[in-house]
């Protein structure tokens, strides 16, 4: 491990998502809606990981990093086209106007500080074993193989819970109903457990020492914190809160880990 061109690394990469999020905030300013900045999101998480490629050239196991930065920008990639193609033809995110409709100042200035840097920050700090991996000198070992193999079950499990979700929007009969088919019987959110498999998949991968396996840490544990009590599950369900049968989806349906749906939801103990 090449400490110095780490820290290089480090800071660059912090340029590059700040880089991203500044572009998106003019962006968005020029057509008025504040939500490509979910799309610009997994964007960022791309970007980091090719300057980190680059970067890192000579001083880390090629195959390690290829190996992460080809499955940072897959899931990035995805991540972002799937969100692009869900909000086509819809306006701002209720999330979005709340939060700028209480605005102290000037909208535009509170919306680059609380949306735009503090995302940009989030990319920086959760691809950190993005960045380690792709400086460790170690070839190919059970970390690695485990590590890619746990990203691809998160991957998976993600684009098909995505997946069966738009299939079921885009019949009109489902219109006002709860998805509750596929994974989603499984779990009130595949896709943010997938996430969460995605994260603790590539923090694996960092950690063949000990230094970057304790700093690459706050990595999962971030998104870990973010995805079920941060603006994941929770922001969700309390939206979700009072759609028409709701509260039986969420009585038979286990609230994050997947599981079989319950058949007497009386019993239920998980929430």
């Amino acid at each position: 491990m090449t400490w110095g061109a780490f820290a290089v690394n480090l800071a660059a990469s912090a340029g590059a998502a700040l880089a991203v999020m500044v572009v998106t905030f003019l962006i968005s300013l020029r057509r008025g809606v504040h939500r490509i900045v979910d799309v610009a999101w997994g964007i960022a998480f791309a970007v980091v990981a090719l300057v980190t490629w680059a970067l890192s050239t000579g001083y880390g196991d090629d195959v390690r990093r290829l190996a992460v930065t080809l499955a940072t920008g897959v899931w990035g990639l995805r991540l972002a086209l799937h969100i692009a193609r869900r909000a086509r033809g819809h306006g701002e995110d209720p999330r979005y106007a709340r939060m700028l409709a209480r605005a102290p100042g000037s909208p535009a200035w509170y919306a680059l500080r609380k949306i735009y840097l503090l995302q940009g920050t989030l990319v920086w700090l959760v691809s950190l074993p993005v960045q380690a991996a792709a400086y460790l000198v170690r070839g190919v070992d059970a970390l690695l193989v485990l590590g890619l193999a746990v990203w691809a079950v998160g991957v998976g499990f993600e684009a098909v819970g995505d997946h069966q979700l738009a299939r079921f929007k885009s019949d009109p009969a489902n219109r006002g109903r709860i998805m509750d088919r596929g994974l989603w019987a499984w779990t009130r959110h595949p896709n943010y457990f997938g996430d969460l498999l995605v994260w603790w998949g590539l923090y694996l991968t960092a950690c063949a020492i000990w230094q970057t396996a304790a700093l690459a840490l706050v990595s999962p544990l971030l998104m870990t914190a973010l995805l079920v009590w941060g603006s994941g599950k929770r922001l969700l369900e309390e939206h979700m809160a009072e759609r028409p049968g709701y509260a039986e989806y969420k009585a038979r349906t286990s609230g994050f880990l997947p599981r079989p749906p319950r058949r007497d939801p009386t019993r239920a103990a998980l929430r």
